[in-house]
């Protein structure tokens, strides 16, 4: 007689793009190779595996997880963390004011927050007739520009920026027309990049600057100097403790 099956709760959550998403909590598979990913400590590793379990686990049809912005694929794995293994972590933290003292400290999920900057927005007005609407980096391109680009020459850390600029382009619109990043070749959007001053281009920089992302504030007290200190921790793995 085969053994039971154990059916997995569901439940939905409402993406920061507006789309809503029925998932299940991962399973202790799943937690187990997730804990071997960050174990090792490889971005690029701790990002595969996250993104398979995340297939696994989305229910909802047609969500794409290799096109998920960043900010959002760790906003909605926090969420299935929490259904899965707890809805706290205990980390250790070290208090700023003397920089060596550690204390344990318990922060709830839902303290946890997607910190939006003031000014942030995905319309970069480039003048009077010119908008471009960004799209958010993948986690893939956001690992690459940030890990990737940091070993290559200076020359080819120009080139990947640009790409990335390129890649996160949506649509470019002027008062009259529009033009879908997804029908112009690369050439043609690098080259519209290109034509740019370095003050509408900073505008670009700032979108990318500013983008959304999961944040802790708090408090902690140090036993050693009596004194509180102020706690921000971003990084999703930080929160996987």
């Amino acid at each position: 007689m085969p053994l039971p099956k154990v059916v997995a709760p569901t439940f939905e959550l409402q993406l920061i793009t507006g789309k809503k998403v029925k998932y299940r909590p991962f399973l202790v598979k799943e937690e187990k190779i997730l804990l071997i990913a960050l174990e090792g400590g490889n971005d690029a590793d701790i990002s595969a595996t996250l993104k398979s379990v995340l297939k696994s686990c989305i229910i909802t049809r047609g969500v794409d997880v290799e096109k998920l912005p960043s900010f959002e694929l760790e906003y909605l794995f926090l969420n299935i963390r929490g259904k899965s293994i707890g809805e706290t972590v205990e980390l250790l933290v070290t208090c700023e004011d003397d920089n060596e003292t550690k204390v344990p400290h318990k922060i709830s999920l839902s303290d946890i927050k997607l910190d939006v900057p003031d000014g942030h927005t995905d319309m970069i007005k480039v003048n009077d007739d010119i908008t471009i609407k960004m799209k958010y980096p993948s986690m893939q391109q956001f690992l690459d520009n940030n890990f990737i680009v940091g070993t290559l020459e200076n020359d080819e850390r120009i080139d990947k920026a640009f790409d990335t600029v390129v890649d996160c382009i949506d649509t470019i619109f002027t008062i009259d027309e529009a033009w879908a990043a997804s029908d112009c070749t690369k050439k043609e959007l690098i080259k519209f990049i290109e034509q740019l001053n370095s003050q509408q281009f900073s505008k670009i920089e700032d979108f990318f600057a500013t983008m959304p992302k999961l944040q802790y504030k708090g408090k902690v007290h140090n036993p050693k100097t009596k004194k509180d200190n102020d706690v921000v921790i971003e990084g999703l793995s930080n929160f996987f403790a």
